[in-house]
C-alpha cells in the first residue's frame, strides 16, 4: 500500500539502478525508423505529417537563422511527448516530473540561445536589458529586473512542466482513492467518481502533451530573440 502520495514521483530503483534511464530510453525505441521505400506504412506517415505540420507552425514566426534549431526543437518535442504520455500508464514512472531532468533540459537549450545572441549580434542582446527611454533614475533597477527575468526563464520552463504533470498525477492518484473508497460503502457516488476520473484523464492527455508544445514554443521565442 502507498504510504505517501508523492511516492510515485520518486525515482523507482531496482536492484539499486536508478530506472529512470530505462524510462528516458524506451520513447526513442517506440517510433517507427524512417524508410527509403516510396509506399510507407501509415505509422510512418503519419509520423512524418505530424513532423511536418508541427516544424511549420513551430518556425513559421523563427526567422531563416533560426531554422537550423529545427532538428533539436522537433526531437525536443517528440521526446517530451512521448515522456508525459507513457507516465499515464499504470506502473510507470513520469521522468517529466522531477524538477531536476526538467532544468537539465531547458538550462543549456535556453544557455545556448543566450550565448548565441551575445556572439552574433551583442548590441541587440544587451539592448533588452534596458527599454528605449526609460528614465534615467530608473536605468540601474531595470537592468537588475530584466537580468533576473533573463535568469529566470530556464527555471520558470522547468517548474511549469513539473508542476502541470505533477499536479494532474496526483489528483488522479487522489480521484481514483476516492472511487476505489467509495465503491463497496456508495456504489452510485463510486460510480460518478470514475466518470469524473475517465475525463480527468482525458484532460491529463491534453496536457501532457500541451505542456510539451508550451515547453517547446517558449524555447522557439526565446531563439527569436537571439537571432
Amino acid at each position: 500500500m502507498m504510504l505517501n502520495y508523492f511516492d510515485q514521483f520518486a525515482s523507482p530503483i531496482f536492484l539499486g539502478v536508478p530506472l529512470i534511464a530505462l524510462a528516458l530510453t524506451l520513447p526513442w525505441l517506440l517510433f517507427p525508423t524512417p524508410s527509403t521505400r516510396w509506399l510507407s506504412n501509415r505509422l510512418t506517415s503519419t509520423q512524418g505529417m505530424f513532423i511536418s505540420t508541427f516544424t511549420q507552425q513551430l518556425l513559421l514566426p523563427v526567422n531563416k537563422g533560426g531554422h537550423k534549431w529545427a532538428l533539436i526543437l522537433i526531437s525536443l518535442m517528440i521526446f517530451l511527448v512521448s515522456l508525459n504520455m507513457l507516465g499515464l500508464m499504470p506502473y510507470t514512472f513520469t521522468p517529466t516530473t522531477q524538477l531536476s531532468m526538467n532544468l537539465g533540459l531547458a538550462t543549456p537549450l535556453w544557455l545556448a540561445t543566450v550565448i548565441m545572441g551575445l556572439h552574433n549580434q551583442p548590441t541587440h542582446a544587451l539592448s533588452h536589458l534596458l527599454p528605449e527611454g526609460t528614465p534615467t533614475f530608473l536605468i540601474p533597477i531595470l537592468i537588475i529586473i530584466e537580468t533576473i527575468s533573463l535568469i529566470i526563464r530556464p527555471l520558470a520552463l522547468g517548474v511549469r512542466l513539473t508542476a502541470n504533470l505533477t499536479a494532474g498525477h496526483l489528483l488522479i492518484q487522489l480521484i481514483a482513492t476516492a472511487a476505489l473508497v467509495l465503491l463497496p460503502l456508495m456504489p452510485t457516488v463510486a460510480f460518478f467518481t470514475m466518470i469524473l476520473l475517465f475525463f480527468l484523464t482525458l484532460l491529463e492527455i491534453a496536457v501532457a502533451m500541451i505542456q510539451a508544445y508550451v515547453f517547446v514554443l517558449l524555447l522557439s521565442l526565446y531563439l527569436q530573440e537571439n537571432i
